[in-house]
């Protein structure tokens, strides 16, 4: 199959906001979901993040230049502010150089994020 272009998936949640604890859960985060479908750091096109309404003490971007995303585009965002959303959430949206089908790819959910999508498949 040739080389495609496709997008990978995941969030995580934080119990604290703290720079500690969004640097290691959105590094932790981004390491599951490269490892989990085979993805290195030249198959990478640029990755968005972002954050939910009550995280303010890093951008998880940082966190990704930090774990060796520097030459990689990276940007934040904020997460829509809606009734009953998850709390302390940072979602990850990674673009992809891959041969996999996209049936194929593995969206990463951790921590309390592991509930928000059981439609997909793990």
């Amino acid at each position: 199959m040739p080389s495609a272009v496709l997008a990978l998936r995941g969030a995580t949640t934080i119990d604290e906001d703290t720079p500690d604890r969004v640097r290691s859960r959105t590094v932790a985060l981004l390491d599951a979901m490269m490892a989990a479908n085979g993805v290195v750091h030249d198959d990478l096109i640029s990755v968005i993040f972002t954050a939910t309404d009550d995280i303010h003490s890093l951008f998880p971007a940082l966190a990704g230049r930090e774990n060796g995303l520097s030459d990689v585009p990276l940007i934040c965002a904020r997460e829509l502010d809606i009734t009953g959303a998850k709390p302390l959430c940072i979602r990850i949206l990674m673009h992809v150089n891959t041969d996999r089908a996209r049936a194929e790819l593995h969206h990463i959910y951790l921590e309390g994020a592991a509930d928000l999508r059981d439609d997909l498949p793990a």
